[in-house]
């Protein structure tokens, strides 16, 4: 499809969130696309404008013409089958591998991410006095339950990568599974860059110096997970 028959993706936009892996795959599909920029408060949760585009209020939100679409893995899917090239799909030995780690990004990986920072920020949001016997609770569990579901995780993707390479599907462009992957290896080389195999890092790496990515990270702006 030509760009002069495309409509133009708006991309509800929240800093430090899921949204960027969509603006990455935007500029890798050349597709023409707007943001519509939202910031966090000093929650850390999304503005209530979110509100206007998604009943729940959460980043990333796309539209595509009267249409709003939500949830990362399927905008993911939705705009590579819309808007994508043959090399954007995977190839026949890599398909149950774009469908698995599409959905295990968010299903499997993501959870035990967030409930890291949550178990986190809860001490430091607790009256004063109750801070330092929150802080050891929840450290108590991270390192119990979070950190060893972690490490099996990890090692897991690590395996995969060595066997696969570069690309999750194992082809030689990035595939839905990898804009999804994207966003969670991201946090954790950022959390904790050594807690990452080699290949997860260069895994990493690939992705920040691809000039896709560059371009999305220029216009969606400041982004904690990668640099300019």
């Amino acid at each position: 499809m030509s760009t002069e028959t495309q409509s133009k993706v708006i991309v509800h936009h929240l800093n430090d969130s899921r949204s960027q892996r969509v603006l990455w795959l935007l500029e890798e599909l050349e597709v023409p696309y707007e943001i519509k920029y939202y910031t966090r408060g000093s929650d850390l949760l999304a503005p209530k404008d979110l509100l206007k585009v998604s009943p729940l209020g959460k980043s990333p939100v796309i539209t595509d013409g009267d249409m709003n679409l939500a949830e990362s893995g399927a905008i993911v899917t939705y705009l590579i089958e819309k808007y994508g090239k043959a090399e954007d799909q995977p190839p026949t030995t890599g398909k149950v591998h774009d469908l698995y780690f599409t959905h295990y990004s968010e299903g499997s990986l993501m959870p035990l991410l967030v409930n890291k920072l949550i178990f986190q920020i809860v001490p430091t949001r607790a009256p004063f006095l109750l801070r330092p016997l929150l802080r050891m609770v929840f450290a108590t569990l991270t390192s119990q339950l979070v950190e060893p579901e972690l490490k099996k995780h990890q090692t897991m993707i690590e395996e995969h990568l060595s066997k696969t390479g570069p690309w999750f599907a194992g082809g030689q462009s990035p595939t839905a599974a990898d804009y999804m992957m994207a966003f969670p290896l991201e946090a954790i080389d950022a959390a904790n860059r050594d807690s990452l195999g080699h290949k997860s890092r260069e895994y990493v790496k690939m992705i920040h110096e691809r000039p896709a990515y560059k371009r999305a990270l220029e216009r969606g702006g400041e982004y904690s997970y990668a640099k300019l």
